[in-house]
């Protein structure tokens, strides 16, 4: 009952946030100077024609009344049309969302690979050389922001030495006929190699650069935890039966160790999706973020609010599927 009512709570919570986030993005971008309605227009459109728009798109009304007005459709799944394009939001959305999820997926998977190694390998050669190279390739990789990691990946393996795509998701002339966007899930899930080659050839480096610093983060802190383990009853009975160092750090040590770590990971996966806007940008992904600053350089509130609250959204939901996991796998708090 406690592990349910604090659910309830943070369902409440997560409502409360989002209404909160939808109030102050609503007001700030209407209050930014410039007007999206002649944007639209050609130079030589009248009056008439501006009054037309505005009243199409609500701009006429006061702005707690287009609130009213947008939250209203938003309960009913209407986020409104696109200024820019013409189309529903929400289908704008909804259909550039799967190829940025895929990316943050592929991204957190590569930061806890190697994120993961490196706290291993500086666990099992601590207080030795070995952990401080650790801790300074870890330190070196946190220092540099992920848009320079792009641009030095570029440089690398799309310059120098060009093995991978530097730009788009997928190759135009490859033949796919998925029911989805989802192209990656997909790809895998019906065994299409080519287009799983094609697909990985074009995400790996805006993968890697989302990835790298979230991996020093998640080395950095894993490996601590690791060391404070390392000194409990439990690891140092293990020494004592025999087992291999290797053994005691995998088996006895990370499963506790692994805790902390991940309300981490969960915490930084936010970010990472976030940060997916620049990189977008940079290797012309097309996804959510790049969409984003579309809509932000052609003044389209719709659609920014739309992005806007999606996002938020996606952020409360892995911080609760995060404190639920971290209830799960902590026997202290699933028996509370």
């Amino acid at each position: 009952m406690t592990v349910f009512r604090n659910i309830l709570i943070r369902l409440l919570t997560t409502a409360v946030t989002l209404f909160g986030v939808a109030v102050i993005v609503f007001v700030v971008i209407r209050v930014v100077p410039g007007n999206p309605i002649a944007m639209m227009l050609p130079p030589g459109a009248t009056e008439a024609d501006i009054a037309r728009l505005q009243a199409q798109y609500g701009f006429d009304k006061s702005i707690f009344q287009q609130f009213v007005i947008w939250l209203s459709g938003v309960m009913q799944g209407d986020f409104g049309t696109s200024i820019s394009t013409r189309q529903p939001v929400a289908g704008l959305v909804l259909s550039r969302l799967p190829a940025t999820l895929e990316l943050s997926v592929v991204a957190l998977t590569i930061a806890v690979i190697i994120g993961g190694t490196m706290a291993l390998l500086g666990t099992r050669f601590r207080d030795t050389k070995g952990e401080g190279v650790v801790d300074i390739t870890a330190g070196m990789a946190l220092s540099i922001p992920d848009f320079l990691w792009g641009l030095v990946l570029i440089l690398l393996f799309g310059v120098l030495w060009p093995v991978f795509h530097i730009s788009g998701r997928i190759s135009p002339a490859l033949n796919i006929d998925f029911s989805t966007n989802f192209y990656l899930f997909e790809a895998i899930a019906r065994l299409r190699f080519d287009v799983i080659a094609d697909l990985v050839g074009h995400m790996f480096m805006p993968a890697l650069a989302l990835a790298i610093p979230l991996a020093a983060i998640i080395a950095q802190l894993l490996k601590q935890s690791l060391k404070e383990t390392m000194h409990l009853d439990y690891v140092t009975l293990a020494r004592t039966k025999g087992y291999a160092e290797n053994h005691v750090i995998t088996r006895e040590a990370l499963p506790n160790a692994i805790l902390p770590t991940l309300t981490l990971v969960g915490v930084q996966f936010t970010f990472l999706i976030g940060g997916t806007v620049i990189i977008e940008r940079l290797f012309s992904y097309e996804g959510l973020g790049n969409m984003a600053i579309d809509a932000v350089i052609n003044r389209d509130l719709p659609l920014i609010q739309g992005i806007v609250i999606l996002f938020a959204l996606l952020f409360t939901i892995v911080n609760l599927v995060v404190d639920m996991l971290y209830v799960l796998l902590n026997p202290k708090l699933r028996h509370a």
